[in-house]
């Protein structure tokens, strides 16, 4: 049998399992939400589809099974701004590469500054940091960056080998740095703080979190640094980038109206806090502006297209498993029956335990996205009566997950790079070569947060 099809029949006896024995303290109804719950994560974590048709399955059987209503699996996917905020974030990722203003953007950085090994890892690292405020998802940045690092290397005749290692600096630098600002990765950001149910704006957001996951990025940029070194010396041809850069032409009327638009964005962004506009619908209603004549014409009918329906489905699923999950029981029993019964009041050693559990939960579940949905829920119930802000909670746990990586099905950004043909090209050695002391950085950024947070007030 493939690995797909024991995939596929493990979950199926996982479910069996699960439903048939009777949990102390878990309904019915609970107790097929978990079979449900851990027969998607078993099929997500063999991978025996792409993730979207699991997460579907997982949707569409909630409902049939009678686990829970229509509304309750999709009200708060679609009802809130999460989904709305990743249809405007594909929307305007989309007019930023399309236009040409990100390339523009990334060669004249490169151009610029870059002169050795180490300045161009250093480039891609403060490249993703600026890109991550102009196009909000990790993916787009990370394919345009690595177009352009693709010209970099070819100009310095670096064998195949050093170049999938700035592959890998490429994906790498996008998880920690995805997480600075609330725009930064619109399928998980926004996820984190809506597990929390707490509410944010964009500055507060960045005033939580820019400082761990920039000591993070530091750190994972110098580990680069240290295990990855050039086969030979790197010789950068500058007047080839040049050249490259000149065949750009001129600063395009598309550019003008797509920069114009986002300087318009990251103004609504950064006052949300003052407006009280939600970020997702303030990104929305830009991409939509954007396509209007006269004051648009960026966007057209086919920049539909690169809104990804199978990311909106899967999001829906992880969104629901947290949510349902409540409303069966399941998440508090998991988190009875789980974690200790008796977690510390000292907050470093409460981070360290969170730490430990949400890794090792991601070791098997692999999905940022779907591990979210299970542990934030559960954590956040093993830690109501502690009076911890849930929010502090959320984060915690969605910055050790998301940084978090062994192999490259733990974390989409990284396992989109493996591929060859979306531009990466490194391979599950030098991931895991670079994921295994990571582990370590999990614990410091842990404490630096609880540290950082304890210093403004947040905690």
């Amino acid at each position: 049998m493939t690995k797909k099809t024991i995939g596929f029949l493990s979950g199926v006896v996982v479910f069996v399992i699960i439903d048939l024995i009777p949990f102390s303290g878990l309904s019915t109804t609970g107790r097929l939400d978990l079979a449900l719950t851990l027969m998607t994560v078993v099929w997500w974590a063999t991978q025996i589809a792409q993730p979207a048709f699991v997460g579907g399955i997982y949707l569409m059987l909630l409902i049939i099974f009678q686990v829970a209503t229509p509304a309750q699996v999709f009200s708060d996917a679609w009802t809130g701004s999460i989904m709305w905020l990743v249809i405007g974030a594909y929307l305007i990722a989309g007019a930023v590469k399309d236009s040409g203003l990100g390339e523009r953007i990334a060669y004249a950085f490169i151009v610029r500054f870059v002169r050795s090994w180490n300045g161009i890892i250093i480039s891609i690292f403060v490249l993703t940091f600026i890109l991550s405020l102009l196009i909000p998802h990790p993916w787009p940045r990370a394919f345009l960056i690595m177009s352009v690092i693709d010209v970099v290397a070819s100009s310095a005749h670096m064998a195949k080998e050093d170049r999938a290692k700035l592959g890998l600096t490429v994906f790498a630098a996008s998880c920690p740095l995805s997480g600075v600002f609330l725009t930064g990765d619109t399928s998980l950001n926004p996820l984190a703080v809506a597990d929390s149910g707490v509410k944010v704006s964009f500055m507060s957001y960045f005033y939580y979190m820019s400082v761990p996951m920039i000591i993070a990025a530091i750190i994972t940029m110098l580990l680069i640094m240290v295990l990855f070194r050039p086969t030979k010396e790197v010789s950068i041809d500058v007047d080839a980038l040049r050249l490259k850069q000149k065949g750009l032409g001129a600063f395009s009327e598309k550019e003008t109206r797509t920069l114009i638009w986002l300087v318009i964005a990251i103004a609504l962004w950064l006052t949300s806090g003052i407006t009280g506009i939600d970020v997702g619908w303030l990104t929305l209603v830009v991409a939509l502006l954007m396509s209007l004549p006269l004051i648009g014409e960026v966007l057209t009918a086919k920049s539909w297209s690169g809104v990804p329906v199978n990311v909106l489905i899967f999001l829906t699923s992880a969104i629901t498993i947290g949510v349902v999950g409540k409303v069966t029981g399941m998440n508090s029993w998991i988190a009875k029956t789980i974690l200790p019964s008796s977690l510390p009041q000292n907050l470093y050693l409460l981070a360290i335990i969170i730490t430990i559990g949400a890794m090792v939960i991601h070791m098997f579940m692999g999905s940022v996205i779907a591990v979210m949905g299970v542990t934030i829920p559960a954590f956040l119930a093993a830690t109501t009566h502690m009076g911890v802000n849930p929010l502090a909670i959320s984060l915690l746990v969605f910055s050790v997950v998301n940084l978090h990586y062994i192999l490259p099905f733990h974390n989409m950004a990284i396992l989109v790079g493996s591929d060859p043909d979306t531009g990466g090209g490194y391979n599950q050695k030098q991931v895991m070569r670079l994921g295994i002391p990571l582990t370590i950085v999990m614990f410091i950024v842990a404490v630096v947060e609880i540290f950082w947070w304890k210093l403004i007030g947040f905690v």
